[in-house]
């Protein structure tokens, strides 16, 4: 199985940046690729075989999807990594880059879609948790 990495480097403290990636009330300001889709809900049980589960849909109501994801391992503030429903792995690092955190995402690629726009779609949503938490 092939894996994917997408980056990013947030202007923000990795403790503003790990609230923002982990905690429901901003999960759902951030985790979509644009802006003709929403997060309406999301619940973050963060610990060892807690779950994450986000509803993901486009405004319209035209599709959507439940993300659920099983947590492997939790570092406060420097790492997660978690076995997602089909059973593909995701690892998440946080790096202190003094005043800004660099986050790193390798996830297992899926079958369905060409890993191009796999690596799109991730980078997109990271590319809008930056600019949340940039803005906060």
């Amino acid at each position: 199985m092939s894996k994917i990495t997408i980056e990013s480097v947030v202007a923000a403290s990795p403790k503003k940046v790990w609230d923002a990636w982990t905690e429901p009330q901003h999960i759902m300001k951030w985790n979509f690729a644009n802006d003709d889709w929403q997060c309406p809900n999301a619940s973050n049980d963060l610990k060892i075989g807690g779950k994450y589960a986000a509803r993901m849909e486009a405004k319209d109501g035209s599709f959507g999807f439940d993300f659920e994801a099983i947590y492997d391992e939790v570092i406060d503030q420097k790492k997660i990594t978690y076995t997602m429903g089909d059973g593909r792995k995701a690892t998440t690092q946080f790096e202190d880059l003094g005043g800004k955190t660099k986050v790193t995402t390798i996830f297992d690629a899926e079958k369905e879609n060409s890993e191009e726009m796999q690596k799109q779609g991730w980078q997109a949503i990271l590319n809008n948790f930056k600019k949340y938490v940039e803005q906060a």
